[in-house]
């Protein structure tokens, strides 16, 4: 199986920065576009950031400028540099990564636990 555990969550105040971090795990073959979404109190789960294996990257408008999503490929890794936090930015964050198990499969979503941040006013 595949597990993806994110860290680097935590609380700050506005105008402060902090890293996300999310490694995958187990029987991977290859990995696809990597993405970061989030999801606030009574609302959806919304996209924040994606990366392609080539590193092309996608954000939300709510954070471009402001946020900066990398990856490393070698270690099955992404990251998300988080900068100018604003209090809007208060939500759980996941870390999201289709998965091919080996040639020829198609690849399976797997999503991470998520990672709490708060950013206080």
């Amino acid at each position: 199986q595949v597990q993806l555990v994110e860290s680097g969550g935590g609380l700050v105040q506005a105008g402060g920065s902090l890293r996300l971090s999310c490694v995958a795990s187990g029987r991977i073959f290859s990995i696809n576009t990597m993405g970061w979404y989030r999801q606030a109190p009574g609302k959806q789960r919304e996209l924040v950031a994606t990366i392609s294996t080539g590193g092309i990257t996608n954000y939300a408008d709510s954070v471009k400028g402001r946020f900066i999503i990398s990856r490393d490929n070698a270690k099955n890794m992404v990251y998300l540099q988080m900068n100018s936090l604003k209090p809007e930015d208060t939500a759980v964050y996941y870390c999201n990564a289709p998965v091919r198990l080996g040639l020829g499969h198609r690849p399976n979503d797997y999503w991470g636990q998520g990672t709490q941040v708060t950013v206080s006013s």
